[in-house]
Formats: structure tokens, C-alpha cells, sequence
């Protein structure tokens, strides 16, 4: 949902990447900081993203992972002729990438032909893998959403097009899933599509959001585990498991990783005068967002590891499995 970093082609940072060399991994500045250039910023994007799966695994086994964006972390180089990072393909379930074919520059326009390309080798790299892509264009017009379900399913991606990038919503076209069915949706290469709303205020409450999601036949629903300042029960969850025309769908949890957000249960309101270690800047393009060492102890055991962080939270409420935002985040410390 959210971007970071600069507004560069995928080729372009791969080209980046390699000019930068490989670097040394694991050294710190004194401050606690990475120092800027090499690989260290992925592979601690790496290594959270592993640390996430195995937590989540041991006490779910086949728990589903989904990273959003960051697809240069499936290859050593950054390339997507790159060798593959093993370690990390097994950890993830599935990719996700944002605006293959409509929104990578503005909604409702196509992505140019080399970023998309760009984008397309990573996601068949993953493919030939056995690794699912989840696909999100951002496009409204009829046209626009009947060609992005389209291209997406001719390349075996399974897609979503988002008529608003706040993702607030479900869309009123398609007035059924693009592949609909009515089958019972047991694991991730099952599905053949799927909805992203993880923006639920603009529900009346929080019974009309539920119910919006009852109401539709998706294989899979990507949600938020917090309706306003409240967690959804693991009931209200387990209610979200089958799909009106009675087969069963997967639900996935949405996880900001690389990125802390004011309105979360764990945020304090001394950290804007006196913030902790690995809280950096508040991101530009989305008020309330801040920018995190992603690699610091601290943040880490807010997202997973012990019974009070968020992952937990997400198993005991029942998700399927997790989608991880902000993956990228590796480009802001990059370029800073």
C-alpha cells in the first residue's frame, strides 16, 4: 500500500546495487546504525522476515507469509538474474507487488513498459520457485480493471485491482471475483483471487465491515487485525472463513514491518519528544508513519517473538497467515 524511498525503476536499482558492490554485512556504526551502500539493509530485511516465518511456523506450521514489494531481496544481487537467496524463499509463502500493470506513477495509469518488465522478471523468478505473487494494480475504470485481471491471470498471478489506494473498500466492480468459485481454499496456490481491504473506518461500524466481507466470494481477504482501537476476535475471524456461496477462503493478517504508525496499540506518545533508538523520521506521504531500524531488538520484539507483540496477536486471533508491509524499507536507508 504505502511507497518509500526514491521513485526509481527497478533496473535502475538493481544497476545501483551492483555499482555499490556487496559490502560487508553486520557492521555497525557506533551509533547503532548501518553504515550507507552494500547489502546490509537487505540482508537484515532478510533475516527479520525469517525470524518473523520461523516464530510464526513453530507454533503454526504452514502459517502463511506474504512480503509486499522488496523483490530484490529474492536474489543475492538484487537483480532478478541474481543467484537465489534460499534461506528467504523459504520462508515466504507468496510475494506481493504493487502496480505491475496500472499505478506504479498515477492511478489509472499504466506502469511504463520498462518498470513493468522490471517488476514481471522478479514475480516470474518467484513463480518458477513455487513461490505465489499477489498482485495489485490500482485502476477503477472498467477497462482498466478488466485488462489488469487479464494480464495478471495470463502470467498465473493472482490479483486484485484496487479501485482506491486507501484500500478502504470492497470494489463494486467486478461484480463477482475475476476466476470465481466456489471451492473450499485450504492453501495459498489454491486461490484465484483475492480482496485487500485494510482500511475498515469507512464502514458504518464494525458489523457492516464484517459483513461486507461475508458478503463476497474471494478466495482470500487481506485485513487489518484492528477494527479502529479494537483487535477482531478470533470468533469474528473464524466468521470470516467462508465465503457466501459457502466454500472456505484464507484470511491473512496485514503487519507494517518496516515502518512504526502512531495509532497502533504499541505506539507512546513520549517517542514524537524523546523516541526510541530505532525510530527515524515520520514518512512524508503518509502522516503518522515513521520510518524504523527495522534491525534494532526493540522494534523487532513489538513485531514478533514473545506474547505480547503483534504476530502473536495475529495467531491468536486465527489468521491464516501474515502479509508484511513495507518490506522496501531497505531503499529509505539506502538513499539516506
Amino acid at each position: 500500500m504505502k511507497k518509500i524511498g526514491l521513485e526509481a525503476g527497478l533496473v535502475i536499482a538493481a544497476l545501483f546495487l551492483l555499482w555499490c558492490g556487496s559490502g560487508d554485512q553486520g557492521v555497525y556504526n557506533n551509533d547503532g546504525t548501518l553504515p550507507p551502500g552494500g547489502e546490509e539493509y537487505r540482508q537484515e530485511m532478510r533475516d527479520f522476515v525469517q525470524g518473523i516465518s520461523t516464530y510464526a511456523r513453530v507454533t503454526r506450521p504452514g502459517f502463511i507469509v506474504i512480503p509486499q514489494n522488496g523483490p530484490e531481496l529474492l536474489t543475492e544481487n538484487g537483480a532478478a538474474t541474481g543467484v537465489t537467496v534460499t534461506a528467504y524463499l523459504a520462508a515466504v509463502t507468496g510475494v506481493g507487488r504493487e502496480d505491475i500493470f496500472y499505478g506504479y506513477n498515477a492511478d489509472n495509469a499504466a506502469t511504463s513498459a520498462a518498470v513493468r518488465d522490471g517488476m514481471i522478471a522478479f514475480m516470474d523468478l518467484a513463480e518458477n520457485y513455487g513461490i505465489e505473487v499477489l498482485s495489485i494494480d490500482y485502476c477503477s475504470s472498467h477497462a482498466l480493471v478488466n485488462d489488469s485481471y487479464v494480464r495478471n491471470s495470463a502470467r498465473g498471478y493472482i490479483s486484485f485491482a484496487a479501485d482506491r489506494r486507501d484500500l478502504d473498500d470492497v470494489p463494486a466492480y467486478p461484480t463477482y471475483p475475476y476466476n470465481v468459485n466456489s471451492w473450499d481454499i485450504t492453501s495459498l496456490d489454491q486461490a484465484k483471487n483475492f480482496l485487500y481491504l485494510i482500511n475498515p473506518g469507512s464502514f458504518a461500524d464494525k458489523r457492516a465491515f464484517l459483513n461486507a466481507v461475508k458478503g463476497t466470494n474471494y478466495d482470500l481477504a487481506i485485513i487489518d487485525l484492528f477494527y479502529n482501537d479494537a483487535a477482531l476476535t478470533a470468533a469474528e475471524i473464524s466468521s470470516l472463513k467462508t465465503k457466501a456461496n459457502g466454500g472456505s477462503r484464507l484470511i491473512i493478517g496485514y503487519l507494517s514491518i518496516g515502518e512504526a504508525e502512531d495509532y497502533r496499540y504499541y505506539w507512546k506518545t513520549e517517542w514524537k519528544n524523546n523516541p526510541p533508538s530505532w525510530l527515524d523520521e515520520e514518512n512524508p506521504d503518509w502522516p503518522g508513519n515513521y520510518k524504523v531500524r527495522y534491525w534494532e531488538k526493540d522494534w523487532q520484539d513489538i513485531i514478533y517473538g514473545n506474547d505480547n507483540s503483534y504476530l502473536k496477536r495475529i495467531l491468536d486471533a486465527g489468521f491464516d497467515g501474515v502479509y508484511l508491509d513495507i518490506i522496501d524499507a531497505f531503499e529509505y536507508f539506502e538513499n539516506k
